[in-house]
């Protein structure tokens, strides 16, 4: 999806209900006032009724626009289509006024603000979808929210036809930042600096012909680097996919990695800053006995603030509540860090529980006695809510790793970097630190590829019975 399409798609909602509700503002001063002569009405809702049924009103006709696909962001509609659209989503949440006021007679009773209520929301509805069009319009044409792409092909038809559509219509909201004939080592590199300037969204293989090996190279690429993926399809290829479209007539297929975009993500977010905000309300009081114990118990920071690898490999600060002694700690807020981590590599080699990347010591000799009860109760990571509303995390998700365990993935590991690092998961109500990091990836790759809000809210529901039981937890 293009750069800003998500977020020009979510200002609708918003505009829209605005557009609503004046038009039922606007009928109703037609009829009550610049009309009101003509002929007296025989009974009026008082204004202040009316405006609260406008509202209500509006945000079912919301429901009524998700449900026609107004809000659909798989890809971009023509004008026409989208007029045509909201015509069928007004005419439709007028014919359930029309029933409604048939049944509550006393909602009010002008067949006039009826009838120019249900006009002017179309044509406030278009106006105002039309205005949002042309800023997003004058927006790509300057290069802003363009989505940065690399195409991969030679000079045949397909290619040829992409990417003069791409030049000639900027709007469109694409940009080719770098263009090879083949994928090959040379091209891996150059496309590699690219990405590491942070300056490519999507790798888009225009040549139907490509071999099936260089594909395969293309898409490793794309998933290690956490782009988009698009190739032009043959017929054969478009008529078999669901997830298909057309760019100067070229069928091309776009590979959906996760559920977690368009309004998946939307979901999330909004799912992760309300539930934050509550558990960090709900669980102060635990906090704030927590810090009390950690600065009784040790010198040293309260806060752990430790370097984790993140959404698509961006390092932040993940908090936790310190339950080692400072002297021993690993992290730039402390000193003495070569005799730590000396210590810490011994440590692993000695006791760790796990294979792979990712190391777990049993019996660390370095926590303190509170640091072992947070850590059996997993209070420790209660401060990572910030995390969660700061958006460096969501409140479900594959566990965050250190840079250090993160450089020895292998290729499939990496996927887990395709959604943000969450406080629980599957994982983590499925084993915790008993399980194997294999089996981990596993659990959270279903995740990523079956995400549901339903899921969400049963992992969040057993975590706290997984806490509970202590099993796992070190």
């Amino acid at each position: 999806m293009r750069r800003n399409q998500l977020t020009f798609t979510v200002i609708l909602l918003p505009l829209d209900y605005v557009a609503l509700l004046l038009a039922a503002l606007t009928a109703h001063r037609l009829r009550f006032e610049t009309f009101a002569e003509l002929r007296p009405a025989i009974s009026l809702l008082p204004y202040p009724d009316f405006f609260k049924a406008a509202a209500a009103i509006a945000l079912a006709y919301l429901v009524i626009f998700a449900l026609t696909g107004l809000y659909a962001i798989e890809r971009p509609r023509r004008i026409l289509e989208e007029a045509v659209k909201v015509v069928s989503a007004c005419t439709l949440g007028v014919m359930g006024l029309i029933i409604l006021i048939f049944f509550q007679r006393e909602l009010f009773t002008s067949r006039f603000v009826v009838l120019a209520a249900w006009l002017l929301s179309i044509a406030y509805v278009i106006f105002m979808r039309l205005l949002v069009r042309l800023v997003n319009r004058q927006l790509l044409k300057r290069g802003i929210g363009a989505r940065h792409v690399i195409v991969v092909g030679g000079e045949d038809r397909a290619t040829a036809a992409i990417t003069e559509q791409f030049a000639k219509n900027p709007a469109g909201g694409y940009r080719i930042i770098a263009r090879f004939a083949r994928w090959d080592a040379e091209a891996a590199r150059a496309a590699s600096a690219l990405c590491d300037a942070d300056d490519v969204d999507e790798i888009f293989v225009t040549d139907p012909e490509t071999s099936k090996e260089a594909m395969r190279a293309v898409i490793e690429f794309a998933e290690d680097r956490h782009l988009t993926f698009r190739y032009a399809a043959d017929t054969l290829a478009a008529h078999a996919a669901l997830l298909s479209t057309t760019i100067a007539g070229i069928p091309v297929i776009e590979v959906k990695r996760t559920r977690l975009e368009g309004w998946g993500r939307v979901y999330k977010r909004v799912f992760d800053v309300i539930g934050s905000v509550l558990l960090i309300i709900l669980t102060s009081p635990i906090m704030l006995l927590a810090a009390i114990a950690v600065a009784l118990e040790s010198r040293g920071p309260i806060i752990f603030r430790n370097e984790r690898v993140g959404l698509q490999g961006r390092k932040f600060r993940a908090y936790k509540f310190r339950s080692m002694r400072a002297d021993v700690s690993i992290g730039e807020q402390f000193a003495d860090q070569r005799a730590a981590l000396e210590l810490e590599q011994k440590l692993i080699a000695e006791r760790s529980m796990k294979n792979g990347p990712v190391y777990k010591i049993k019996d660390d000799p370095r926590v303190t006695k509170v640091g072992r009860f947070i850590r059996r109760f997993s209070i420790d990571e209660l401060p990572q809510f910030f995390n969660v509303l700061k958006g460096d995390m969501s409140l479900i998700g594959p566990r965050p790793h250190q840079t250090r365990e993160v450089e020895k993935y292998q290729r499939h590991h990496r996927r887990v970097l395709m959604v943000r690092p969450g406080i629980t998961g599957l994982a983590q109500v499925s084993g915790r630190s008993d399980l194997a990091f294999d089996d981990e990836i596993r659990l959270d790759t279903f995740y990523i590829e079956n995400w549901t809000p339903l899921m969400d809210l049963a992992i969040l529901a057993k975590t706290p019975f997984v806490v509970f039981a202590k099993k796992g937890a070190y």
